[in-house]
């Protein structure tokens, strides 16, 4: 971990997590990921952390910190089990986030103390079957009628829906047509509301351990409050929580390509080939040596991003530098460490090989990364 620029508070934070990852998370990781079971245990465990409320104020329950201080932990979760940062990422991303930004106060008293304790989670119903990067082609709608929204269409790949402390989604839905366009609006959708199902769970390259499944709504009536932020600024308010997720998703991507670093360095220096350690060929120094290179340049792409979100400061293409840049270098980083095994590479009981089928969302998910080089190109003015 690269102690520079950390005051000594985040230095504090960043020690307890990476603790806590070393000693609760990692021991059960490879269990998790083979049975495909989220542990509800190390979730408690982190809610009894202050994980999920460190970027909320107290008021709500949180822990009073900041973005960066959330990505700290985010970044030392994903060395050692991505499908416990992406939990915790989303919980806060996406689960809370949008109610502490757009909602009312009363929404924000009634639904934020559970979700900051680690005692509820949350879901952000975006993605569906026909609108991934084009959100904009959203078919979900969501009409008004005797006070009530009636909610019908389909939603897929949304983390943490289906958890049993999962309490309600908060769905992108189209509520009417303006200037020949559509409106979109967010609405929280209660789990146990009459025709909102949880469809199974995905069965997934990797993030095993993660929480995933399609949602379905026929129907769906939730009373006319559970309007999340205003009317027909949905897909202004989630490309917002967007950007944001990108940072934190950069931070995640960190931690995958310094885990990847830490059981290379480590396993070159115990594997004898031909009576020499590993670690003694240059081949495998110099790849060594640039694993250590995108680790570096992602940490400073993240830590950038951050501040600037912290400071108040416009930060959209610096998140989008960020996720670019570090959901790459956790790619790159787990198919050489996967290299430098070898053999054992392949077998899953050795974390490099979980980072490897885990590290290829991280290049997909919150924004393709085709989607942040279209960012970067329209800050350019190129696009």
């Amino acid at each position: 971990m690269d102690h520079a620029n950390l005051t000594d508070d985040e230095l504090e934070l960043a020690r307890l997590v990476r603790d806590f990852a070393d000693e609760v998370v990692a021991p059960q990781a490879y269990e998790a990921d083979r049975t495909k079971t989220l542990s509800m245990d190390v979730v408690a465990q982190m809610g009894e952390l202050g994980l999920f409320g460190l970027p909320f104020p107290e008021e709500y329950g949180g822990q009073g910190g900041d973005y960066f201080a959330l990505c700290l932990a985010i970044e030392a979760l994903g060395r050692v089990d991505q499908s416990i940062a992406i939990t915790l990422e989303a919980g806060v991303s996406l689960g809370a986030m949008p109610v502490f930004r757009f909602g009312t106060e009363e929404q924000k008293q009634q639904l934020l103390p559970d979700l900051l304790a680690g005692k509820a989670l949350a879901s952000f119903g975006l993605t569906e079957p026909e609108a991934g990067s084009d959100a904009g082609a959203t078919r979900t709608t969501a009409k008004l009628d005797g006070g009530e929204w009636v909610v019908s269409g389909a939603k897929q790949f949304i983390t943490n829906s289906g958890t049993p402390i999962t309490r309600f989604v908060t769905v992108t839905a189209v509520t009417g047509e303006k200037d020949g366009r559509k409106e979109i609006s967010t609405i929280v959708v209660p789990h146990g509301t009459p025709g909102f199902t949880v469809e199974p769970a995905y069965d997934k390259v990797g993030w095993h351990a993660s929480d995933t499944h399609p949602l379905t709504f026929v129907d769906a009536r939730v009373p006319e409050g559970n309007l999340l932020g205003d009317r027909g600024r949905g897909f202004a308010n989630f490309l917002h929580i967007l950007d944001e997720g990108r940072i934190a998703i950069a931070a995640l991507s960190t931690g995958a390509a310094e885990g990847c670093l830490e059981a290379a360095i480590d396993y070159s220096r115990k594997r004898t080939v031909f009576g020499e350690a590993l670690s003694t060929r240059q081949s495998i120094q110099f790849m060594i040596a640039r694993m250590q290179l995108r680790v570096h340049n992602a940490r400073l792409a993240w830590h950038h991003a951050a501040r600037l979100r912290d400071a108040g400061k416009p930060f959209k293409t610096e998140a989008a530098i960020a996720k670019l840049t570090a959901s790459d270098a956790a790619m790159d980083n787990a198919r050489d460490a996967t290299q430098i095994f070898g053999g054992n590479g392949f077998m899953n009981e050795y974390p490099v090989a979980r980072h490897y089928r885990d590290s290829k969302i991280l290049e997909i998910g919150e924004g393709t990364n085709e989607v942040q080089l279209l960012v970067i190109a329209r800050a350019l003015g190129v696009a």
